[in-house]
């Protein structure tokens, strides 16, 4: 049997979910269709979701159509819950985009086409609720061309099993001379035509479109037979090559059970069967205990999935959504990053220890949380978008780990990073232990994070010593010298190192690592950085002024703005602490008719780098965490070097 996966994708309330209700009822897989807004909808199953209205989290339903099993995603609309939506991209085999008739393209949509784009996932569109009052299909095609892609072909009413319609077969032979020859020479059958169409909506060459109404079930089943006709896969082929899958997604059952969301890329994978995976830079090799198709809250166990399957598992202890399993290798790399970090809050009675496990279950699901536990300030902190996404949490750790917890005022997320290069040394002997580092810190590309590389060579230090090295640099988020906030864009290339054959002890390497970097940054002119957001704002030319004025003033920046004869859009890059509320500022003087698209476009110079110092007032010298100093030892006990008289001691030199 043919096996599709088909993810829905919306900006919030553009009926994405009743969409999805729609297309389960007709395929029998549901009896009676739900409605978000009477709270029954089969894939929004969470009482978050239902009370809310709102999809959180990618869930995924089963459905047989004409002899192909289809595997539905519906993703979150909303853009706190960006990074839900994300991760469930690598697997998508298709998209369909739902788009309002009334409001059109919105922000969201935008910022859900970009990824789109990015991973290469061919996609549908369906204008929705043309029922509506304000509803406008030409307006929205025409919004599409302009702002999506003007690869756009209508299939609404032009496309059934037996014929294409002339205006979708024009859209075809315009992509393609050859084609354009078949075409006016009317050589070839129905048949190429719909082979050629396919394989252009798999290469991203078209787009196809229609309209209709999920509410009042209008265009849902034509559209559901049209994507069936024009989407293909080739899953069959490869099930007897080697297992290969894709996680995008980590969840734990009501006992607490780890459980590991996959999409078969390849082969086929049973019950007892090992997978080998890394974590970090360690090769893990497990047994899986348990296999499951899911639809909505069932969970069907099976003896074995094959390629095309979307299935969950038991037995895997570290794998991490994005991450590629067996004959599937790398890692997703994620645009939609938090820019918001928060305190956890929570009463003295309870136990510090229960709060801090409950979010690190949270965190393996939502890896974009990043939390953080600061041992020396007894405090929990987390990443994230907004402030929905806070109070889903407050509520999701009340119903599942029945703790009272609250959020303190959600503070925006800086880094730093260097402008100069220096050498940093560290040591570290007190009685007993050894360990010395050289490491050399250069600025890194805008983006790239911390990088690293040896220059050591192996008769200086061991390569499971470099190994160790190179794993205390990426085990943790490092402090910078300004604000404590965490190190980016550093390549770090390890010089030299020693250890002792008798007195270097676990941990040893840790110290004299953690020293070096720090005593580097000691040396170096150290900057903070802010996130921003590429911004995209579409408004009438009388509110032109005021934009320009106003990214100005946030202290943005701007490209030439490209006008109409009734609409400017602005694109450009602004800080998130100066227009994270700017949509309702933008709202309110257009009357609603502006337009705002906003996606995280990566740290820049901080606008305010001093107010914010002092604001955040750390004590570089008071981090218990990390320290510039080195110890040495002399007279059978340790003693400690300040940095800047550390250097001439080291024993490597």
């Amino acid at each position: 049997m043919t096996k599709k996966t088909i993810g829905l994708f919306a900006h919030v309330d553009a009926g994405k979910t009743t969409f999805a209700e729609q297309l389960l009822y007709h395929t029998q897989s549901i009896r009676e269709r739900g409605r978000v807004d009477h709270k029954d909808a089969f894939l929004d199953s969470h009482d978050i979701e239902r009370q809310r209205g709102i999809t959180v989290f990618a869930d995924q339903a089963v459905f047989s159509y004409k002899e192909t099993t289809y595997y539905l995603i519906d993703t979150p609309g909303h853009v706190d819950f960006s990074p839900e939506m994300e991760r469930a991209l690598r697997v998508m085999d298709y998209a369909i985009l739902i788009i309002s008739a009334v409001e059109g393209v919105q922000g969201h949509t935008e910022t859900v086409w970009e990824l789109l784009h990015k991973h290469r996932v061919p996609t549908f569109l369906f204008i929705n609720k043309t029922d509506r009052s304000g509803a406008n299909t030409a307006k929205v095609l025409s919004d599409i061309r302009e702002q999506l892609t003007g690869d756009v072909c209508e299939i609404t009413g032009l496309l059934t099993d037996v014929s294409i319609g002339e205006a979708l077969l024009e859209s075809i032979a315009e992509q393609d001379e050859r084609l354009l020859e078949a075409f006016l020479a009317n050589t070839e059958d129905q048949a190429f035509w719909l082979q050629e169409l396919q394989t252009m909506i798999r290469s991203r060459q078209l787009f196809p479109c229609a309209w209709g109404s999920a509410l009042q079930d209008e265009g849902v089943v034509e559209f559901l037979d049209q994507l069936h006709l024009l989407t293909t896969t080739h899953y069959n082929a490869r099930a007897e090559a080697l297992f290969g899958g894709h996680v995008y997604k980590i969840r734990h059952d009501g006992s607490g059970t780890r459980l590991t969301f996959m999409k078969a890329q390849s082969g086929k994978l049973k019950v007892r069967d090992e997978l080998q995976y890394t974590f970090g830079d360690e090769p893990i090799r497990e047994k899986i205990t348990r296999l499951f198709l899911v639809s909505g809250t069932k969970m069907q166990p099976v003896d074995q999935v094959a390629a095309g399957d979307l299935f969950a598992l038991t037995g895997l202890s570290a794998a991490e959504a994005g991450q590629g399993l067996g004959g599937c290798s790398g890692k997703m790399v994620y645009d939609m990053m938090p820019t918001l970090k928060s305190k956890v809050v929570f009463d003295a009675s309870l136990n510090v220890k229960d709060v801090l496990k409950a979010f690190r279950i949270l965190n393996a699901e939502d890896p974009s949380l990043n939390v953080i536990w600061e041992e020396s300030l007894q405090q929990i902190h987390i990443n994230v978008m907004g402030l929905i996404q806070l109070e889903v949490l407050e509520q999701l750790v009340k119903e599942r780990f029945h703790l009272d917890i609250a959020f303190g005022s959600p503070e925006i997320l800086y880094k730093e990073t260097i402008l100069s290069a220096a050498i940093g040394y560290g040591h570290f002997e007190p009685l007993r232990h050894y360990a010395e580092v050289h490491l050399r810190l250069e600025p890194g590309e805008r983006g790239s994070g911390i990088t690293f590389e040896s220059a050591c060579h192996l008769e200086d230090l061991s390569q499971g010593n470099q190994n160790l090295v190179k794993m205390h640099l990426f085990e943790r988020d490092h402090h910078g010298l300004l604000t404590g906030m965490p190190i980016t864009d550093l390549k770090l290339t390890l010089l030299r190192g020693r250890a002792h054959n008798e007195h270097t002890h676990g941990g040893d390497f840790r110290e004299a690592t953690f020293r070096a970097l720090r005593q580097g940054l000691e040396k170096c002119d150290n900057v903070l950085l802010e996130p921003y957001y590429e911004v995209k704002i579409k408004v009438e030319l009388d509110d032109l002024g005021r934009v320009l004025s106003d990214i100005q003033k946030a202290y943005g920046r701007f490209d030439s703005p490209q006008t109409t004869d009734a609409h400017a859009v602005i694109t450009g890059k602004v800080p998130v602490a100066t227009f994270m509320n700017y949509s309702t500022e933008l709202a309110s003087f257009t009357h609603g008719r502006g337009s705002l698209h906003m996606t995280f476009g990566g740290y820049d110079l901080c606008h305010n780098s001093e107010e914010v110092i002092e604001r955040i007032g750390y004590r570089k010298d008071a981090d218990p965490l990390y320290t510039s100093s080195s110890i040495f030892c002399a007279k059978g006990s340790g003693y400690t070097v300040s940095w800047d008289m550390a250097e001439a001691k080291m024993h490597l030199l």
